[in-house]
């Protein structure tokens, strides 16, 4: 790896469009870059018009640009949860014969006979990560290669998605004039940041309040072990607070920015603010009270959603507690209204870094987290996957230069799905 090098997060959220530009210098990433637009072409975490969508991205992309007055060309992208499997693999080949050393052809080999499976055409693989080699009978070994052996094993972890949701993404981002280095499932990436070394060891439940959509995603062992993500985020919050009060969007969100908390409790009938209704000259006035009610009722759904499918695989039993995080983090009181809901200790994570002092961030800065620390073992495995980014291989150290001035409804069999659910999730912990 090079002492130097460039790293872009790309965040395509359904509110906003988060552009984060990193330089590692001596292992340390220094953030030299920062973009944010307004996005467009999303509905709930996914892309549904490609040039809107790269327009949005394009604005973005240039903020940053100069910002930290370089040519963006490769970024880490991170794709939303949305329907996402997860699988465990296993693959093992002979190396030959006789014990001979271990290259990286026969990585990519083995990493390929894990792939050996009848995925669904709709379906495809998102990225293979590996969690162990086994070198005759040797197991616990990260990167084999040097080693000589007969037999190599490997286990990993596989993610697919919707095909459709992989190809709008990275149609946006080639019709924006960009390249993908690496595709990143959203949770994990947030973990890299969101979460100790203890929480993400132990297990810790993390939750993503984002705008379009709320994200529950289970962290053991440094892996991701399930996810669950519903369809409503903080978009709807501000669309209950335009409804009942009859007043613009702009002026709801506004509302909830300035005034908004989570926790009506917390709040006072005295306190009150002018609200401009439509089809009325004058304002009316608001109690803070009221508007907490409106918020707290929204997000008490979407969190008591979540809980039931976080206690459907037993998640509550792992010792890290819950972890809150994305943009409807930011409201007051939320770290207490989720502990009503969850009935366990619930913390929230704000990024610490200069100009990204907003949970928003999380996700961008986490995926340049992410990337900078892969392995050339792990890019090696990612490397045989079926449509790799364009560098699943480092790149060389780029030189900076001055920038030019709703899924389907659930079926009846869904208490069985739960139940395979959490053999599934037990099955990871043994």
């Amino acid at each position: 790896m090079e002492n130097q090098d460039i790293y872009v997060g790309l965040d395509i959220g359904t509110t906003s469009i988060k552009v984060i530009v990193a330089e590692l210098v001596q292992g340390q990433l220094n953030i030299i870059g920062v973009g944010s637009s307004r996005s467009q072409g999303l509905s709930r975490g996914v892309i549904v018009d490609i040039d809107k969508a790269a327009e949005a991205i394009r604005q973005a992309v240039s903020q940053a640009e100069e910002k930290a007055s370089i040519k963006i060309q490769q970024v880490v992208v991170g794709v939303p949860a949305n329907m996402l499997q997860i699988e465990s693999v296993t693959g093992m080949i002979a190396v030959g014969d006789q014990s001979k050393e271990i290259t990286d052809n026969d990585v990519r080999a083995v990493a390929a006979a894990a792939l050996v499976r009848n995925l669904p055409p709709e379906r495809e693989m998102l990225s293979l990560t590996p969690t162990e080699f086994i070198v005759d009978g040797f197991d616990d070994i990260k990167d084999p290669r040097g080693m000589i052996g007969v037999r190599l094993e490997m286990h990993g972890i596989l993610f697919t998605a919707p095909k459709t949701v992989l190809h709008n993404t990275k149609k946006a981002i080639e019709k924006a004039g960009l390249t993908l280095r690496n595709v990143v499932v959203s949770p994990l990436a947030q973990a890299q940041v969101a979460l100790s070394d203890g929480e993400a060891d132990f297990g810790t439940i993390l939750i993503d309040l984002g705008g379009g959509q709320s994200t529950a995603a289970v962290i053991h062992d440094h892996k991701l072990k399930f996810t669950d993500v519903d369809q409503e985020g903080g978009e709807y919050v501000t669309k209950d607070i335009s409804v009942v009060l009859n007043t613009g969007y702009a002026d709801a969100e506004k509302l909830k920015r300035d005034y908004g908390t989570a926790d009506s409790l917390a709040t006072h009938e005295d306190n009150t603010f002018p609200v401009a209704v439509v089809g009325k000259t004058e304002p009316i006035m608001v109690s803070e009270k009221y508007l907490a009610e409106i918020i707290e009722a929204r997000l008490t759904q979407i969190l008591t959603r979540l809980n039931e499918a976080l206690q459907a695989v037993d998640a509550f039993a792992l010792p890290g507690g819950i972890v809150i995080t994305g943009g409807n983090a930011a409201l007051p009181g939320i770290t207490e209204l989720a502990q009503d809901v969850f009935q366990h200790p619930v913390k929230r994570y704000i990024p610490d870094a200069m100009g990204l002092r907003h949970p928003a961030f999380t996700a961008a800065l986490g995926l340049i987290t992410y990337a900078s620390q892969l392995t050339d073992i792990d890019l090696l495995v990612a490397s045989v996957l079926p449509n790799p980014p364009a560098a699943n291989e480092r790149p060389a150290t780029q030189t900076p230069t001055k920038v030019p001035t709703k899924p389907a409804e659930p079926t009846s069999d869904e208490p069985k799905k739960a139940s395979a659910l959490k053999r599934f999730f037990g099955n990871f912990f043994e």
